[in-house]
């Protein structure tokens, strides 16, 4: 039976943690049933996160304390805010991770917290977590630690020892803006944990190729968040500094969080009636293009177009802006080349350089292996392929054909800041269309 002052503590802590997107998160409450194995504990602090072979893992979501020394603006923990306030002592903590495994409803723990006394306090009880679990309980589950900005390299070390994964939030992309937010805060405090994170997963490499049994550090690497809405920075900004982070050996992930309204009171944050959710999955999806289909950032945005488009996804903004690389012949183009076509994915171009080998591709060889024909028909040439493509019909009458048109509505950019052209000395169309964001880039 749980104590009822650890199930209080529990309900606030994972209240506040709920907002950190660096850990994938479901929402999925399963009750226990006769005949099966755990349940997710009607939902408190449980989240699911996805393994790289494609596993459901759930994670205990937990902050150590949501007490802060911060006043950052955008976040719900900030000082200044009047909320329910708790703390867990280091034993609480570790039991309660125990406790929860043994009774098989989670995998594994994601840990943050708000900084008390100072950085180096707070890192060093996060460490002490995750060291009796490993050393005491012989815990073997998945760990993720949120590193505190402004930690010390022994401390971020020493956590690496015995966390899967470490993560420093940058928050806001460019520093100005993130001073504005968050006084306390700047951006080497931030970037020199992650090159502390990069040092130790680097050197213990180097450990590892000489002594076989030289204990890991952080295997699963490091990632990061950005808050995206609650400043004017464009996405060209976001995108070139998550390319700069990729660029490091041990960045896995960045994550992007839309901004929700949970300080409305404070004026030096946009009004948001709901977070931008069709901007944060445009975000996402040009992340991938970065990551796995060998984009550079320029290509997706640039000084000429510093916004991604909403109406569309990155892949097919591109498609339509460079007319002059289609059609594209898919049975004799580079794989490369076949990658940047609408509507193929990685798996699809995959199969389509293997699978030309034996015979020429046409409309329905292509729509059996898996691409998007509704797309790519206009961006390529193939076997017994009628289509007009991109060159006949111009861009603007293949987005037209492409983007279904619901009712108008205000830019999301413009509707966090009203002001947002003067405050960036740029110009830009005041209305646009909103669509479901598509959840799978192609």
């Amino acid at each position: 039976m749980m104590n009822e002052n650890v199930l209080n503590k529990l309900k606030i802590l994972a209240e506040s943690a709920k907002y950190d997107v660096s850990c994938s998160s479901s929402g999925t409450v399963r009750a226990n049933k006769q005949g099966t194995l755990g349940n997710t504990v009607g939902g408190f602090g449980i989240c699911h996160s996805f393994a790289e072979d494609g596993r459901c893992i759930s994670l205990l979501k937990i902050m150590l304390t949501n007490y802060c020394i911060y006043d950052c603006a955008y976040c719900i923990n900030r000082r200044s805010n009047d909320l329910p306030r708790a703390t867990f002592s280091v034993t609480e903590l570790v039991n309660l991770t125990i406790e929860f495994y043994r009774r098989n409803y989670i995998e594994g723990l994601f840990l943050s917290s708000g900084v008390v006394r100072n950085p180096d306090y707070t890192m060093e009880r996060l460490v002490r977590v995750v060291k009796d679990l490993r050393t005491i309980h012989r815990f073997n589950g998945y760990i993720h630690l949120k590193s505190i900005p402004g930690a010390s390299r022994e401390l971020i070390h020493e956590a690496g020892l015995y966390a899967d994964r470490l993560s420093v939030n940058v928050e806001i992309s460019d520093e100005t803006h993130l001073k504005r937010l968050a006084p306390e805060k700047d951006h080497q405090s931030v970037f020199a944990p992650m090159s502390y994170i990069q040092q130790g997963v680097l050197e213990n490499k180097e450990d590892r190729q000489r002594y076989r049994y030289a204990p890991r550090f952080a295997p699963a690497g490091q990632s990061t968040q950005m808050i995206v809405g609650a400043t004017p920075d464009t996405d060209q900004a976001i995108l070139s500094l998550s390319s700069l982070l990729y660029q490091g050996p041990t960045m896995r992930r960045v994550y992007y969080s839309g901004y929700i309204s949970v300080n409305a009171y404070d004026k030096r944050l946009p009004a948001l009636k709901q977070p931008p959710l069709v901007r944060e999955n445009r975000l996402y999806q040009a992340d991938w293009l970065m990551r796995f289909y060998q984009f550079k950032v320029d290509e997706i945005v640039d000084d000429a177009y510093p916004h991604l488009d909403l109406e569309v996804d990155p892949k097919l903004a591109w498609a339509l802006r460079h007319p002059e690389y289609f059609p594209v012949d898919v049975n004799k183009a580079d794989y490369e080349v076949i990658l940047r076509v609408p509507g193929i994915g990685v798996k699809s171009a995959r199969l389509i350089v293997a699978s030309r080998r034996f015979s020429k591709l046409g409309f329905y060889q292509l729509k059996k292996i898996g691409v998007v024909m509704k797309k790519a028909q206009y961006f390529i040439t193939c076997h017994e392929l009628p289509m007009q493509t991109i060159n006949e019909l111009t861009p603007q009458r293949v987005r037209s054909l492409l983007v279904t048109k619901p009712k108008k509505r205000v830019d999301e950019h413009q509707l966090a800041f009203p002001f947002y052209d003067e405050m960036l000395g740029t110009t830009s169309a005041p209305v646009t269309e909103e669509v479901t964001p598509t959840l799978f880039l192609e």
